[in-house]
């Protein structure tokens, strides 16, 4: 599971002289963006897309785990966003391990075996970001369509459920 922001337009240049008011900003590294962010679940095997959720930017990934489990997931990767949220992974997904990325501390860095165990979660991790190339690089999903959440995430469904059809069509295409 992984989240990326998709911008919104943060001019004030239209009718009612202000920004959509259902999107928010958030501060990733050291810049700011506006827009809303878009939370995915992908099947490790498959690299498919199995439950999409839309939020403003200003939510945390952490917030929305219980509505990316669906519950019979073995095991649960994730970066270090969701780290701590072992409780939620064990109360929506009770037969799944955990392999969240070890988040260092400002006075605890990382030990080599640490960080050797987060590079090898890592690749296993990179798969989610196959299914957000393909939204925002090949569809063009990079900034939203329209003014709202509603309207925007159900355009997220939909781009989902082609990014599905995308990343699947080499095995469709072999059946036939």
């Amino acid at each position: 599971m992984d989240a990326t922001i998709i911008s919104a337009p943060s001019s004030t240049k239209n009718r009612t002289k202000e920004r959509d008011p259902e999107m928010h900003q958030t501060k990733k590294g050291n810049q700011w963006y506006f827009g809303m962010k878009a939370h995915i679940g992908v099947d490790s095997q498959t690299k498919l897309i199995h439950s999409v959720t839309a939020t403003a930017a200003n939510v945390h990934d952490s917030q929305v785990l219980p509505e990316l489990l669906h519950g019979q997931e073995t095991r649960v990767w994730g970066d270090s966003a969701y780290s701590g949220q072992r409780d939620v992974i064990r109360e929506h997904a009770p037969q799944a391990k955990s392999f969240i990325q070890a988040k260092a501390h400002r006075h605890r860095p990382l030990s080599e075996e640490e960080r050797g165990r987060n590079r090898t979660k890592s690749k296993v991790r990179a798969k989610v970001e196959h299914a957000f190339l393909v939204i925002k690089r090949i569809f063009g999903w990079a900034k939203v369509r329209y003014r709202g959440l509603a309207k925007n995430t159900h355009w997220l469904q939909i781009s989902c459920g082609l990014a599905n059809l995308y990343v699947a069509r080499r095995r469709l295409l072999a059946g036939t």
